[in-house]
């Protein structure tokens, strides 16, 4: 006896949903291969007039501090403290911000996120 119901055509899916799928593993492709090549990319930000200089790349991990000669006072430890916090807070941005510009592209504006 012959079930009745279900997807017409057989037991696969139907065209437009096989097409749906194919573009969101494509899609997903593509977001991996991005955020790969961001991940690869280095944000570098200074503060205190360029006295401290922070790289990060784009796994958000601190690659590199440079500090000035002038930066550096035994007797005022707290501001080049904050200016390193600033400098990487602010380098941290800049790689948030390519995430989220990758993200838009990826995404086309769609709205809502997709679960992969």
């Amino acid at each position: 006896m012959a079930k009745r119901g279900g997807f017409p055509g057989g037991m696969g899916m139907p065209g437009n949903m096989n097409n749906l799928m194919k573009q969101a593993q494509r899609m997903q492709r593509q977001m991996e291969e991005g955020q790969k090549e961001l991940e690869t990319k280095e944000f570098t930000a200074k503060a205190g007039g360029g006295a401290v200089e922070v790289t990060v790349s784009g796994k958000k991990e601190i690659l590199n501090v440079k500090l000035s000669e002038e930066a550096v006072d035994p007797d005022d430890i707290e501001t080049l403290q904050d200016m390193i916090i600033a400098a990487t807070n602010e380098a941290l941005k800049l790689a948030e911000e390519a995430n989220n510009e990758l993200m838009g592209k990826m995404t086309g504006g769609l709205g809502g996120g997709f679960p992969f």
